[in-house]
């Protein structure tokens, strides 16, 4: 009994740390990598728990005594479903955002900086060396482009020349600066 218990406990929590981590380093790096890792990580923990379960739920109707105790261990198993899906539906949010983190990298304040393509944004300025990171929805196949105010003359900026559905990213953009285009 102690060991199924134990075993319930711990896979729930394995399973969620480990799950929790692949999420974080794909959210902080978005290397399409960790999503395969994370299919693979989903298709072998989502039969493990299911087996260790069904265990626990047979478990229950033999040993009465402490059939509160398998409850509670099922139900901290069963946890991990709506973590995993919101984990999913963010993952799935990011497949379609473009995270991009702006710097200023020249000697002068930006001003009135419009993010174009794809979802407009706007950043009111940008002091030098100062970086700010916006959110550009992908709202089909397009190009991002910026226009800004550097000394009240207007400049603009490719930031990445083809995007498309399911293609988000993080990345860094150096406004001013040497940049590589890869897009």
């Amino acid at each position: 009994m102690e060991k199924s218990l134990r075993m319930g406990k711990l896979s729930a929590i394995v399973s969620f740390l480990s799950g929790t981590i692949i999420f974080a380093l794909y959210f902080l790096t978005s290397w399409a990598g960790l999503l395969l890792v994370g299919y693979v990580f989903i298709a072998i923990t989502g039969p493990t728990n299911i087996v260790i379960l069904v265990n626990l739920i047979r478990k229950t109707k033999s040993n009465k005594k402490h059939r509160l105790e398998f409850y509670k261990t099922c139900g901290l198993i069963l946890l991990n479903i709506p973590v995993m899906l919101i984990y999913c539906w963010i993952a799935t949010i990011l497949f379609g955002t473009m995270r991009i983190r702006l710097t200023n990298t020249t000697q002068t304040e930006l001003t009135s900086i419009r993010i174009i393509g794809c979802e407009p944004k706007f950043v009111e300025k940008l002091m030098p060396g100062q970086s700010k990171t916006v959110w550009v929805g992908i709202t089909g196949d397009c190009s991002i482009r910026m226009v800004y105010l550097s000394n009240g003359q207007q400049k603009e900026e490719f930031i990445a020349g083809y995007v498309t559905s399911g293609m988000g990213q993080k990345m860094q953009y150096n406004i001013g600066g040497k940049n590589e285009m890869r897009f």
